[in-house]
């Protein structure tokens, strides 16, 4: 075995079903005592819920939540947060409340806890993203990374098959990236493929059975298993291209991930191929060509133009991915890129 080197990051999870209710006790086992309630407006009677947990420990709401954080919202947030003189930030919601709440958090400092309910694993990581304009930037700050994470799945039940799996793709992403991103190292690629051996067996069965609470138990584990790896090994070709498109286009970071993962591997398997054949042990088969089948089970878009990509944003768009993903761990010129993107366009299996 090579040597390597591995960080462990510090955070608290909480896990298990109804386990939401107990976010009062973690926040004053915090020490704190005046709580901004960042959520998004998915459910806004799930907000009400939590701030009734916490009492009156809840000192504001902020439920303006877009994806791409943008700067001017983080800002609003960030104005509430001081003017209220919170102690503390609670999000509840996807990655985007959870961006949110980190964009707070890179200003003042102040702790994050989060409830997620969605399968986005931002919240187990010091990566924060903001956009401005057409650009979207992200940054590692290990001050951003929440100290506590609840993950309740019966809070995922209300998540709408059509949201559930491409917020799923979003972690077999992370999982998938964690084999030969930056920080790769053995222990983290152990947990890769074992988060990748549970989304791709219980979420088939949780398009066949929404309501299952056993079903979306396994893919909130399968996707914190993801979000652990992201938080070490950070992001390679594929969520570098996410945050390009999504900065330029405001596309849906879900249904990107499901179009653009299979390409993004694909591309990278001459690069990896002890990793790609873990993989595909794993998957049963060619490992791009088995994530585009699972993504076709999960009814997510195929292709970039199926979710709003212009039909002329290649030009735009191309030498943009080349620059983000500089340190891919196969190197990517503006013509490999513009080939790439050509291929998330049409759609095809790769």
């Amino acid at each position: 075995m090579e040597s390597f080197n591995y960080d462990a990051l510090r955070g608290r999870v909480v896990f298990g079903a109804g386990r939401r209710r107990e976010i009062a006790d973690e926040v004053d086992r915090l020490g704190v005592e005046r709580v901004l309630l960042i959520a998004d407006g998915f459910d806004l009677r799930l907000a009400d819920e939590i701030a009734g947990y916490l009492g009156d420990r809840c000192v504001a709401k902020f439920t303006n939540v877009v994806q791409h954080v943008p700067v001017e919202l983080a800002e609003e947030a960030r104005a509430i947060a001081i003017n209220v003189e919170a102690t503390a930030i609670v999000t509840l919601g996807g990655g985007s409340a959870t961006g949110f709440g980190k964009a707070v958090t890179l200003s003042t400092r102040l702790p994050q806890l989060c409830i997620p309910t969605t399968y986005a694993g931002s919240e187990l990581t010091p990566i924060w993203g903001m956009t401005e304009g057409e650009v979207k930037t992200t940054g590692r700050d290990l001050g951003v990374q929440p100290v506590t994470v609840i993950y309740d799945p019966e809070l995922t039940l209300q998540l709408p098959v059509d949201i559930a799996g491409p917020s799923a793709m979003n972690a077999l992403a992370h999982a998938v990236e964690g084999l030969y991103g930056p920080g790769a190292n053995p222990v983290m690629s152990a947990l890769a493929l074992e988060s990748v051996r549970v989304l791709a067996m219980h979420l088939p069965r949780m398009m066949d059975e929404p309501t299952s609470l056993e079903e979306r138990t396994g893919v909130l584990y399968g996707a914190y298993l993801a979000g652990a790896v992201l938080a070490v090994v950070g992001t390679s070709l594929h969520h570098k291209t996410c945050h390009v498109l999504g900065g330029l286009y405001g596309l849906d970071h879900g249904k990107m991930n499901a179009v653009v993962l299979p390409h993004a591997l694909a591309f990278n398997e001459p690069a990896i191929a002890p990793a790609y054949e873990r993989l595909s042990q794993v998957l049963g088969g060619d490992a791009a060509g088995k994530l585009y089948d699972l993504a076709r089970t999960l009814h997510t878009p195929s292709s970039l133009r199926a979710i709003g990509f212009p039909d002329d944003g290649i030009a735009k768009a191309a030498p943009l991915v080349a620059k983000a993903a500089h340190g891919n761990v196969r190197p990517i010129d503006e013509a490999q890129a513009r080939a790439l993107l050509e291929a998330c366009v049409r759609g095809q299996r790769p």
